[in-house]
């Protein structure tokens, strides 16, 4: 296993900061909601799609420094900043892309979408008319759900859950009691609709929505009978979500996440956010509730939860405002009815989601499940989804009596209760459930059958860059590879023995493996490309990642670039490697693509003296995932499926002139206009590999 590094070997100016590449990306996201010719729906989607990454990074990333700095820890990343230096400077810029977010929805979008018959009403536009039917549903569907806490000796401040919607209120006057707090708490329960259609026959619109904010500000005063109510401001409070399992202490990790998982809704708070009508009063008062200072406190002009938007889009029909409807395709050896197992055996079949379908797969466990040849079934589960259909196949296989062995990832973050659910169905049916090794996340993707055939038994394998996860096949980019290799299925094998059982690791055949072999054999593949172009010939290396972080491999590939190889580096997210600067990186280019499709597949091409080496995998360049999961690499064999990948995953973003951001070496992003055809990525591999 490959020793980890000390940070301090390496110049700290070699290295930008995570967090900062970070928010950076959320940027170029909110370009997207911003650029005029996207559909209009879509851009309020990329709107809220900023506001979901946001709360994440409050919830671990920012969390994680404030942390740090409580403990007084002194603790940094590769560039060598401080969590101080960190937390100030992430606050600002997330202050300013919150602004700059509500700006383009209040300014841009929402006055676009009434123009097009989609309006939010504010309550100063109610009619009478509109009145009356807000007023019955609040009496109908609102007020009976609704529990007002005053404030008093007897009632303490609520523990308030994590992201949820609550109202403070300021009153004056004394209840039947008596009493006579000042302030009240209101929660609205996550049962309630955010947002609230109004009748077609009400409004002068095709889709006249309200939001529940504005319904409950409208008729607070009647929880509060015979009180003045002097203000009521709607607020929300992240909180730190990140799961604590003492390796050390456990004895079982399935009952020591079930006792710490409901803690996650009342961790500390990092974020408090209101409406900008909050009073000053009220805000210092919420913010010594929950811990909080003034940097912490984000005033907000509009809905304090933009994500409750994102179900928007779907609710209203209007095809002219969202991309075009498209039909995934499949390889030629599937059209038709097909048999999963004789079209394998003919072939490895590569799978480009979601331009294919995901289908085969789905199909390849069904007939798996229902195939009276097949003796056994192997998975990893990292994340599927609560009611996935591959769950159902793999239930049915146990219950026809077949060896159904599912590797359950439970630290899959925010998919834990999901991932319990499903280890606990798949038990009550007689399936073997492993949570992998402890101490390191399961996360590559896998799935292993094992069929009784004419000449005894023989093996299939998928494997994938993505998740076992239907539903987000549809909008996130992967591979898929299917074979029965014997040698690739002699490893995946050997995979799954590891994760089951006991004993040292063997070698593998074709697959690099995390921990194990992954990192060096990145860092050997770099340095061989270094050594070639040293010796004066043609060299390249290519990769697409959604991160790239980790500085042993960052520093290889500066000793690569300062040797003369080419590299070019598709980076979705977060890069800490500097880019083009003089005499360290000026061979390096890198680039974002963010489009339609949420780009997730992992592939590392080295040109490596013309043999061409292409791997496929499900972990980026991270030290997460070289030293503290487990994941898998794997090879393309076949010729023309190692062309494909290089043409479809590489080739085509790299001439990309219409949705890629080129990095600069102080992490800044620019999408260059240009004079050429304009190239999308995403729009070609649609025409080449969908059906209309």
């Amino acid at each position: 296993m490959t020793t980890m590094f000390a940070l301090h070997d390496f110049p700290p100016d070699h290295f930008l900061n995570r967090e900062f590449s970070l928010l950076a990306f959320n940027r170029r996201v909110l370009a997207q909601a911003a650029d005029e010719r996207m559909p209009l729906l879509e851009r309020l989607r990329f709107l809220c799609i900023v506001s979901s990454n946001l709360d994440e990074f409050f919830e671990i990333r920012v969390a994680g420094i404030k942390e740090q700095i409580k403990l007084r820890s002194n603790a940094t990343g590769a560039d060598h900043r401080s969590p101080h230096e960190v937390f100030r400077r992430v606050t600002h810029e997330a202050h300013e892309l919150i602004t700059e977010q509500y700006a383009l929805l209040n300014d841009a979008i929402l006055p676009a979408m009434r123009k097009e018959g989609i309006c939010f009403y504010k309550r100063s536009e109610w009619t009478e008319e509109q009145q009356a039917w807000i007023h019955s549903y609040f009496r109908r569907e609102v007020m009976p759900v609704l529990t007002p806490i005053g404030l008093d000796p007897a009632h303490p401040f609520p523990r308030v859950l994590n992201k949820s919607l609550n109202f403070a209120v300021e009153l004056e006057g004394k209840d039947a009691f008596g009493r006579n707090s000042g302030a009240a708490i209101v929660q609205a329960p996550r049962a309630l609709p955010r947002v609230i259609q109004l009748p077609r026959e009400l409004t002068d619109v095709d889709y006249g929505f309200v939001f529940l904010s504005s319904v409950l500000h409208k008729h607070v005063n009647e929880l509060f009978s015979g009180m003045t109510v002097l203000g009521c401001y709607q607020f929300r409070v992240t909180r730190n979500s990140d799961l604590f399992v003492d390796d050390e202490e456990v004895k079982n990790l399935r009952t020591a996440l079930q006792g710490e998982l409901p803690q996650r809704h009342f961790g500390d708070g990092v974020r408090l956010e209101v409406a900008d009508n909050c009073s000053e009063a009220m805000s210092d008062f919420l913010l010594q509730q929950f811990g909080l200072n003034h940097e912490d406190l984000y005033r907000v002009p509009g809905i304090v939860n933009l994500v409750r938007l994102m179900s928007v889009p779907d609710r209203v029909d209007r095809a002219d405002l969202k991309f075009p409807l498209f039909q995934p395709g499949l390889p030629k050896q599937l059209s038709g009815r097909y048999d999963m197992f004789d079209s394998i055996k003919k072939g490895d079949i590569l799978l480009h989601h979601p331009y294919q379908s995901f289908t085969p797969v789905i199909e390849f466990l069904k007939q798996a499940a229902d195939d009276p040849q097949v003796v056994a079934v192997k998975m990893t589960v990292y994340r599927t989804g609560t009611d996935s259909v591959l769950m159902e196949h793999l239930l049915r296989a146990a219950q026809k009596g077949k060896e159904v062995t599912v590797v359950v990832e439970l630290m899959a973050r925010f998919d834990e209760e999901a991932n319990l659910s499903i280890a606990a169905r798949l038990e009550e049916v007689g399936a073997h459930v492993v949570y992998g090794v402890f101490g390191y996340k399961t996360h590559a993707k896998l799935m292993f059958v094992l069929r009784k055939e004419e000449h005894g038994y023989r093996r299939y394998v998928h494997l994938g860059t993505g998740n076992y996860h239907p539903r987000t096949t549809r909008f996130y980019t992967d591979f898929g590879l299917l074979t029965c290799n014997d040698e690739i299925a002699d490893d995946v094998h050997e995979v799954f023995k590891q994760l089951t059982g006991l004993g040292k690791a063997s070698k593998l055949k074709h697959l690099w493996q995390a921990p194990f072999t992954l990192h060096a054999n990145m860092v050997e593949s770099i340095r061989a490309e270094t050594e070639i172009a040293k010796a004066g010939r043609k060299t390249h290396i290519i990769a697409k990642m959604n991160s790239l972080l980790e500085p042993e491999i960052i520093e290889a590939l500066y000793a690569a670039s300062q040797a003369g190889v080419t590299i070019d580096l598709i980076v979705r997210g977060v890069c800490c490697l500097r880019p083009g600067v003089p005499g360290l990186s000026e061979n390096i280019r890198v680039r974002s693509v963010i489009g339609r499709f949420l780009e997730h597949h992992r592939i590392y091409y080295f040109h490596a003296d013309g043999e061409e080496k292409l791997y496929l995998a499900s972990a980026d360049w991270m030290e997460r995932n070289f030293f503290r999961r487990i994941e898998v690499a794997f090879p393309v064999l076949d010729s023309k499926l190692k062309r494909r990948v290089i043409k479809e995953g590489l080739k085509t973003y790299l001439v990309d002139n219409c949705q890629a951001w080129d990095m600069d070496g102080d992490g800044q992003y620019r999408m260059k206009p240009s004079r050429r055809v304009r190239t999308c990525a995403q729009d070609l591999l649609l025409g080449e590999l969908g059906e209309a």
